[in-house]
């Protein structure tokens, strides 16, 4: 296997990494304050709802954000592909 095809990431990757770990631990802190309110108030409650749909957005934008980091995005330099040939 050739080292060259193996290109890091960049720091924009890693911070999406980060950015979406972080993501699903704020899902799961509102998944957990969700079970609190839901006992205390209700599940009809307003609070209960805006529980559930903060939970919903940070596991989606976390499971993005963690996509994104893991993809092998080309180079979109110009000074790249003069290089290689």
């Amino acid at each position: 296997m050739n080292n060259s095809s193996i290109k890091s990431k960049s720091l924009l990757q890693k911070t999406s990494l980060v950015m979406g770990v972080i993501s699903q631990f704020l899902c799961v802190l509102c998944l957990v304050m969700l079970v609190i309110k839901a006992r205390e108030l209700g599940m009809e409650d307003v609070i209960s709802a805006s529980y559930m749909a903060s939970a919903f957005f940070f596991f989606t934008a976390g499971l993005v954000l963690i996509i994104i980091s893991q993809a092998n995005i080309p180079s979109l330099r110009f000074n790249d592909s003069a290089n290689e040939k």
